[in-house]
């Protein structure tokens, strides 16, 4: 199963795309792993709320197939704790999917047409965190899932 993360936008702060690139590395030794990152949209300030989410709607469902499991990254998700998402990470593991696929979308959130392709969505926390900072929170969250698969010394309970 390859494990792939979509997030509208690029990284820009420079503690942020170093600490995710930390992690990306260190999931790679457990997962085949991929990060796709959706460009911001040109003249969004031209937009409203509602079409900036459709044009993002439709950039992200360019990278999906039919056969993909798509969760998204979304306040009004399931929340796991990091045992919890650890099991959830090894059921799909378990399923035989093609691909497992996260989605952090942008500033605004998600259109009607990305959940209604959704097949799960997940909250981290009931704060609220910028979409850039969840990239980071996110992927440590999936390194801690597969050190604790591996019952290995980096989560401590």
């Amino acid at each position: 199963m390859k494990t792939i993360l979509i997030q509208v936008g690029k990284t820009e702060e420079p503690f942020l795309i170093e600490g995710i690139s930390i992690y990306e590395k260190r999931i790679k030794h457990y997962l085949q792993y991929q990060s796709i990152t959706i460009p911001a949209i040109k003249n969004a300030k031209n937009l409203s709320e509602d079409q900036q989410k459709e044009v993002e709607a439709d950039l992200i469902l360019k990278n999906i197939s039919e056969s993909d499991f798509l969760i998204l990254l979304d306040e009004q998700g399931d929340q796991f704790r990091s045992v919890e998402f650890a099991d959830f990470m090894q059921k799909k593991m378990n399923t035989g999917l093609k691909n497992l696929i996260f989605v952090i979308g942008g500033p605004y959130g998600f259109s009607k047409q990305i959940y209604s392709r959704a097949n799960f969505k997940i909250s981290l926390s009931k704060l609220t965190f910028s979409h850039q900072m969840i990239r980071l929170l996110f992927m440590e969250q999936i390194y801690r899932a597969m050190t604790i698969l591996r019952n290995e010394p980096y989560h401590h309970e």
